[in-house]
């Protein structure tokens, strides 16, 4: 039984170099696959995410079905990404390059439908990503995004923004000034 738990069956470095080639490929289809898929999964694409995960694998372990394999692949995993995720962190230029940058998806209080287009985005998804946001239609904001990550993000129009404790704080000193004077 040991013998099964531990003969991982491939060399050492064969399964780390499996395993990092597996991570950039996979890391390069998902980023050419597009932003959408990253934050919006819907049936089909969880799907998709968990089946991939299983037809990588053989890919990560070689002709293995050891623990300690296993084990190699997957603290492998988790060291190439810790130093991706640091990378990324603190370098503005490798954050473009491995994660993209923003599309803008509305301009002006107007959609623009080729980004729409482009990334795959039904205009019913993204109107409800507006309406968590605060807005009611996109008139009401100033420029729509999507981030690298897959969030939508509005920017509404000064004049449709709630007003913020400090406003109202900033209001009441005011009329507080006023009344004192009369």
């Amino acid at each position: 039984m040991w013998n099964d738990l531990m003969d991982i069956g491939t060399s050492v470095p064969d399964k780390l170099v499996r395993t990092i080639a597996v991570y950039v490929a996979v890391s390069v289809l998902l980023r050419l696959a597009g932003k959408r898929d990253l934050a919006q999964l819907n049936t089909m694409d969880l799907v998709v995410m968990l089946l991939l995960s299983n037809v990588v694998q053989n890919a990560i372990i070689g002709p293995d079905n050891s623990l300690l394999g296993g084990l190699i692949g997957a603290v492998t995993l988790l060291a190439v990404n810790a130093v991706i995720v640091r990378v990324v962190r603190s370098n503005d230029r490798a954050a473009r390059i491995i994660e993209g940058a923003p599309t803008t998806l509305a301009e002006d209080g107007k959609w623009l439908p080729e980004a729409l287009k482009q990334e795959g985005l039904r205009l019913a998804d993204v109107e409800a990503a507006l309406r968590r946001q605060g807005a009611n239609s996109v008139a009401e904001v100033d420029d729509v995004r999507l981030e690298p990550s897959g969030s939508i993000v509005a920017s509404l129009r000064e004049s449709e923004q709630g007003a913020t404790r400090g406003d109202i704080a900033r209001l009441e000193a005011k009329l507080d000034r006023l009344l004192r004077q009369a």
